[in-house]
């Protein structure tokens, strides 16, 4: 297998990548670390002396042993980073969200096919045992059909979150609480149940002296009939992340664990078997899975197995689409106050940007 070797740009979740790479050493290589300061970078690097140091972005493009880009910059800069990168003969890992607008999205689409790069958008919360069990469980066919599921994403940000200048703002960070916090376990939920087919959203901004929302309640139909509701706030006393889905053959259940917010997929799960269907039945499938390298690590290890040619479940540059796809119609949703259908095409007013005028 082949080690790839990769520049990660940001100091800030680039630190988090860092140390997801570090576990699946065999697999990837940190060349370079790119910031704005040399201080920021050697607090990531600590002792570490085999990765170079960057000042500029624009350097670490031309470094030729370089296979794959990691940008971890603040969404504003996320699309001309990627293209850049793209451009210059690399392949890209970006933080979320991708870009700011569909059009940015197709417009990334069509670079990747022209230079013939591929683009893996961060999506880490896939990657864990307890999504892994929900998995092989549905896999399994005792799921049976999908009735309902909901959703919490209860955080708590405050002023020193909002510190940074660029945080709160629609320049900066393209949205706010729907963006930025929950995209994640919307992902998974379409990940489970497929495409959404409509939303209506209500959206408000109770917590901080931001900008954008940071308070939102959604109702979601998905295209195979499953009724979503999802409940967002910054202004909770913890950060708090649960997932509940109710099938025919079981309830399956995240523990909410406040030792893992950003982690659900790997936290504890309950899987509550409903008549017909046994504990017994259950357990025989879960004895069976093993347990998977989780977030960062799991996901960087699903993109070296893409890029080795193997059978991988990476995130993929359609995964990105329909999640701002959501995002999209959400804020449509809330700012008509009706309920938006899905797919988003390019005559919708928001498809170029979401962006209020």
């Amino acid at each position: 297998m082949k080690k790839y070797q990769v520049a990660i740009i940001g100091t800030n979740i680039g630190a988090k990548h860092f140390e997801g790479f570090q576990k699946i050493s065999e697999r990837f290589k940190v060349h370079t670390l790119c910031g704005l300061t040399r201080e920021a970078i050697d607090k990531i690097l600590n002792s570490n002396t085999d990765t170079k140091v960057s000042l500029n972005f624009d350097d670490v493009l031309k470094i030729k042993e370089i296979d794959i880009i990691d940008i971890c910059l603040p969404p504003h800069l996320h699309f001309s980073a990627c293209k850049k990168a793209m451009e210059a003969g690399k392949h890209v890992i970006c933080e979320k969200p991708l870009v700011s607008s569909l059009k940015e999205v197709d417009e990334l689409e069509k670079i990747s096919k022209e230079t013939g790069k591929i683009i893996f958008p961060v999506f880490q919360y896939r990657y864990g045992l307890g999504f892994s069990q929900l998995k092989a469980l549905i896999k399994s066919d005792l799921a049976g059909k999908p009735l309902v599921a909901s959703l919490e994403t209860h955080w708590n940000r405050g002023k020193d979150y909002y510190s940074k200048p660029w945080r709160g703002t629609w320049e900066g960070e393209q949205g706010g609480a729907i963006l930025s916090h929950s995209i994640h376990i919307h992902d998974l939920v379409s990940m489970i149940l497929g495409p959404v087919s409509n939303v209506f959203a209500k959206l408000s901004t109770r917590v901080n002296d931001i900008e954008v929302e940071d308070c939102a309640a959604l109702s979601i139909e998905m295209e195979n009939g499953t009724l979503v509701s999802s409940s967002i706030t910054l202004g909770a006393a913890n950060d708090t992340s649960r997932l509940r889905f109710c099938f025919e053959g079981f309830t399956a259940e995240s523990s909410a664990s406040p030792d893992k917010p950003y982690n659900p997929a790997d936290d504890k799960w309950d899987f509550l078997p409903r008549a017909p269907i046994t504990k017994t039945q259950i357990d025989e499938v879960l004895s069976k899975v093993k347990e998977p390298k989780s977030w960062y690590a799991g996901m960087f290890e699903e993109i070296a197995n893409k890029l080795d040619g193997s059978p991988s479940d990476e995130v993929s540059l359609l995964d990105a689409r329909k999640s701002l796809e959501f995002v999209t119609a959400v804020y449509d949703s809330s700012r008509q106050n009706k309920n938006i259908k899905l797919p988003i095409d390019k005559y919708n007013a928001l498809y170029n940007s979401w962006l209020p005028e």
